[in-house]
């Protein structure tokens, strides 16, 4: 009985913690509006995903497993500057979405890998020191939600890159963590061909991966196979940006070590005050969780150093995040500063720009947050950051609290 309370305490928390109250973004915000708005900025990106289709036509992707590797291509508008609130996605309340307040898209096409492949040589020949930015979003996350943010993050980076968008296949809801992290695994293989088909590709100089939190495992994985497959990970992958992995920090030793001497250039960026991973180590038996270490503190500061990689702790940071998993979700001046580093085609080191202690330094007249940071936890895994998901988070918990009940119940 008391172990049953205790569970149903730890829901009701959740649900707190993650606010089940506000409205949720109406659906079939990815169709297209006719025509954007004089000063409007537009983002053009090619999606590769293992989600299944969705049965409704305005949602384009659904939470499902696909079959196989699907193709899109999006071009979002985001709002004039004027209008912009900077940091963040500003959803429609209703469809069609305002383009001078809204983000919205002017073309959304399901495509096939022909089209693909012919979208992504047309589109890397135009993009200087041809740079390839692909991302890999964390765990609770529509498909929209990552469409919308990724285009967020390459807008306010101000970086030209080839936007590449690898969506994996997760439910959108706090209550789905088993579900999406088995999905996550699934798509490994494919991320794996996307990256080496990008690679392979002559057209292309150089590849920067982005994750966030879950994410980060699949990319893991991904590159670890490459490697153990080819006998190194694709030289042109050169950095490999790790924003709050979700992420046992064995396995992350073992994967790295497993790449090789080659393997790319690392950035980690942790933060010890991170609730939700705090939360992700409960559920996995106190397995401490690589984005919540503390990297002066041993044996993590000679392993890092031994293996060369990079790691900015955002520990004394405060943001409006009251998980602190998205600390990098608020500040435009990050995101350019990151985005200067990467245009430059440098490895992103606090000794070279000092990135480190500015970061620790902003205040509000700066921005008082730590920003996108090229859209490293770009995507808050809470219900408070993604209206949608309060759409059906209530009911959830309290089917779960009744299936809970009933399983204790003697």
């Amino acid at each position: 009985m008391g172990e049953r309370n205790k569970i149903k305490s730890c829901i009701m928390a959740a649900a707190v913690a993650f606010g089940l109250a506000g409205c949720a973004s109406p659906k079939g915000v990815l169709l297209p509006v006719a025509e954007t708005v004089p000063g409007a900025s537009t983002v053009d990106m090619l999606v590769a995903t293992t989600r299944m289709r969705a049965q409704d036509p305005q949602e384009f992707y659904s939470g499902g497993r696909g079959p196989e590797l699907s193709f899109a291509e999006f071009t979002v508008s985001i709002p004039p500057e004027a209008n912009r609130v900077a940091g963040e996605v500003q959803w429609p309340q209703s469809v069609p979405g305002n383009p001078a307040t809204d983000f919205v898209t002017l073309k959304a096409d399901i495509i096939d890998r022909k089209q693909a492949t012919a979208w992504f040589n047309r589109t890397v020949r135009t993009v200087p020191q041809r740079r390839v930015l692909v991302f890999i979003h964390g765990f609770n996350n529509r498909f929209d939600d990552a469409v919308f943010r990724f285009a967020q993050i390459v807008h306010d980076a101000g970086t030209p890159v080839v936007p590449v968008l690898f969506t994996w296949p997760s439910r959108g809801s706090v209550l789905a963590y088993g579900y999406d992290r088995e999905s996550n695994t699934y798509s490994r293989n494919a991320l794996e061909s996307t990256l080496r088909t990008l690679a392979s590709d002559p057209g292309v100089g150089e590849i920067s991966i982005l994750a966030h939190s879950m994410g980060n495992w699949v990319t893991l994985e991904a590159l670890r196979q490459m490697a153990i497959r080819d006998g190194r990970v694709a030289p042109k992958i050169r950095n490999v940006l790790l924003a709050a992995p979700d992420v046992d920090v064995d396995l992350f030793r073992e994967a790295v070590l497993d790449m090789g001497k080659t393997r790319p250039s690392f950035t980690l960026f942790v933060s010890q005050d991170d609730r939700a991973l705090a939360l992700s180590r409960r559920l996995w038996g106190d397995s401490v969780r690589l984005g919540a270490i503390d990297p002066d503190q041993e044996p993590y500061r000679s392993e890092l150093d031994k293996s060369g990689i990079t790691v900015l702790n955002l520990s004394k940071l405060s943001t409006g995040d009251p998980l602190n998993h998205s600390k990098f979700a608020e500040s435009p001046e990050v995101v350019r500063m990151i985005g200067r580093e990467l245009a430059e085609g440098q490895t992103l080191t606090d000794a070279r720009v000092g990135i480190g202690d500015r970061i620790i330094q902003v205040t509000a007249g700066a921005a008082a947050a730590v920003g996108t940071a090229a859209g490293l936890a770009v995507s808050a895994p809470v219900a408070v950051v993604d209206p949608r998901t309060r759409e059906n988070f209530q009911g959830q918990v309290e089917g779960l609290g009744q299936a809970v009940s009933g399983t204790l119940t003697p």
